[in-house]
C-alpha cells in the first residue's frame, strides 16, 4: 500500500464537522493573471495531495485566518491517485505550486526532477525551531533542505480493553518480557488466545504484518541499525533482522496466542486489517496491534453489550505504545507528509512559511482527527486524550522517531517483496527461506 493510501487509513478519529472552503474547479487551473514564478506575487495559491473527502475539507478550512490576515487564498484539490500523477505533472510543465507529498522516497523523486525549490531561509529556520532533527532530514537530500513536515501518525499501538485490565487485575506492559508476560497471564485466565491480527487488505495484504517487524527492529537493534536496514547496507538476511522476526513470531506464530475471535495462525491472512477492532471491543480478543488509524473502526463496531465503545484510558477500549526491551527507553515509528514548493513567488512562500508554524499546526489540529509532531504546537487542541498523548509522544524530545520503513525501501521491496513475504511467513515458509525471498526483491 502507497503511504498516501495509508495515510488515509491512518488518520484517526472522524472529524469534527469542518465546512469546507470552495475547491478550485480543476487542481491544475490556477486563476488567470495571477501570476508564476519570479517572485511576484500572485492572489491564489494551489496545493495539491491526495488527501481526500473530510480531510480534504478541513484542510483548506485551517487556511481561513491566514487567508483574512494576509488576503491570500489558498486552494487544496485533493486527488486519489497524488502519488501516481504528480511526477507526469511535475516533468510535464503542470506543477501546483505546493504539493503535500506523503513520503520522503517520493519527495526524493520529485526532487531529482529538478523542478522542487529549495527551502526558503524562512522556512528552513521554522522547522529548526519546530520540529526535531530527524523530521527535518526527511526533507533534505544531499545536504539540501527542501520540505518541510506537516502533519503526523504514530504506529505501534497495541489496543486493549480498561475494563478487562481491570477485571483480570493485569497492568500496562513496561517492557516486551512484561509483555509477554501479560499475554501468558491473559490465556491462563480466558483459555483462550490473548491475541488477534489481520493482514489482509483489498489494496495489498501483508503490509501489517511489515509494520511487526520494522517495531522490533527498532526496539532490539536501535536507530543505527533501523537507518542501515532502510538503507540497504543492513539485509534482511542479516541476524539482526531474523532476530525481529524470531520477536514477531513468539507472538504471531504460537496458536496458543493467536488468532482470538477468527481462528488458527494462518487466518490472519484471510482476516481484514481494520476487523480486529470488532474483536477487540466485543471482548473476544484482549491485544492487537495496530496504528493509531484503529481509533476511527471503533465508531462501526459495538461492545458485548451492543453499544459503541468508548475510546478512553478507562474506557471499553485503549491503546499503549508497545514497549522496547529496556524499560523508560521510548522507540516509536510512524509517517507524515512533507510540503515541497514549486513557485517561488511571494504568496506561496507566505503558504509555505505558515506552512511550517506552529500556528497552522494549531489550526489543523484543533479541527479533529490528526496530530502533528511541530515541538511548539499545543497538543491540548487534539480533539481526543488518546490523540493528545499520541502527539506528546511525537513532541517529546526523548522519543527516538523513524519513518516507516517500508515506505523508505525501494517499491519492489517496501511494497513488494516485504509485504509478499510477511503472508508466506504467516502461511507457514520457513524464515530463512522468506528472507532471502524478500531480500531478492532488491534485484528486481
Amino acid at each position: 500500500m502507497a503511504l498516501s493510501q495509508r495515510y488515509r487509513l491512518l488518520a484517526p478519529v472522524a472529524l469534527l464537522g469542518a465546512a469546507a472552503l470552495v475547491l478550485a474547479g480543476c487542481a491544475e487551473g490556477g486563476t488567470e493573471g495571477e501570476g508564476g514564478t519570479g517572485g511576484e506575487a500572485k492572489k491564489t495559491v494551489r496545493i495539491a495531495g491526495g488527501i481526500t473527502g473530510g480531510e480534504a475539507d478541513a484542510l483548506n478550512k485551517s487556511f481561513e485566518k491566514f487567508t483574512a490576515d494576509t488576503g491570500i487564498t489558498v486552494e487544496y484539490t485533493g486527488d486519489k491517485s497524488f502519488e501516481g500523477n504528480i511526477v507526469t505533472k511535475v516533468t510535464g510543465g503542470d506543477a501546483p505550486d505546493i504539493a503535500i507529498v506523503p513520503q520522503p522516497g517520493l519527495l526524493k523523486t520529485l526532487v531529482d526532477t529538478g523542478k522542487v525549490l529549495p527551502a526558503s531561509d524562512a522556512v528552513e529556520s521554522a522547522v529548526d525551531e519546530n520540529w526535531s532533527p530527524d523530521w527535518k532530514n526527511y526533507g533534505t537530500f544531499d545536504d539540501e533542505f527542501y520540505a518541510a513536515p506537516m502533519l503526523a501518525n504514530l504506529k505501534g499501538y497495541v489496543w486493549y480493553s480498561p475494563k478487562q485490565f481491570a477485571e483480570w487485575g493485569v497492568e500496562i506492559p513496561k517492557t516486551w518480557d512484561e509483555m509477554i508476560a501479560l499475554t501468558d497471564k491473559i490465556v491462563e485466565t480466558t483459555g483462550g488466545p490473548a491475541w488477534c491480527a489481520g493482514f489482509a487488505s483489498d489494496a495489498a495484504s501483508g503490509w501489517p504484518g511489515t509494520d511487526w517487524i520494522e517495531d522490533l527492529v527498532l526496539r532490539q537493534s536501535g536507530p543505527d541499525v533501523y537507518d542501515q536496514w532502510v538503507a540497504g547496507d543492513v539485509k534482511f538476511t542479516d541476524p539482526q533482522i531474523k532476530e525481529a522476526f524470531d520477536a514477531v513470531g513468539d507472538i504471531l506464530l504460537n496458536p496458543d496466542y493467536v488468532n482470538a475471535g477468527y481462528g488458527d495462525v494462518k487466518s490472519i491472512n484471510s482476516t481484514a486489517f481494520g476487523d480486529v477492532a470488532a474483536a477487540v471491543a466485543s471482548g473476544d480478543c484482549a491485544l492487537t496491534h495496530q496504528a493509531s488509524f484503529l481509533s476511527a473502526n471503533f465508531l462501526d463496531v459495538q461492545t458485548a453489550d451492543g453499544q459503541t465503545p468508548e475510546v478512553a484510558p478507562d474506557g471499553d477500549v485503549y491503546a499503549f505504545i508497545m514497549p522496547g526491551y529496556t524499560e523508560g527507553e521510548l522507540q516509536v515509528e510512524g509517517g507524515g507528509e512533507f510540503v515541497a514548493g514549486f513557485s517561488d513567488d511571494e504568496s506561496t512562500q507566505k503558504v509555505l512559511e505558515f506552512m511550517a508554524s506552529p500556528e497552522f499546526a494549531d489550526a489543523r489540529v484543533e479541527l479533529g482527527g490528526v496530530i502533528s509532531a511541530n515541538k511548539n504546537a499545543d497538543p491540548n487542541l487534539a480533539s481526543s486524550e488518546f490523540l493528545k498523548e499520541a502527539m506528546m509522544t511525537l513532541q517529546d524530545e526523548s522519543t527516538v522517531f523513524r519513518f516507516d520503513a517500508s515506505d523508505l525501501m525501494p517499491s519492489t521491496v517496501g511494497s513488494g517483496s516485504f509485504w509478499k513475504g510477511m503472508v508466506d511467513w504467516i502461511d507457514g515458509k520457513d524464515t530463512d527461506t522468506v528472507l532471502s525471498d524478500i531480500q531478492a526483491g532488491y534485484e528486481n
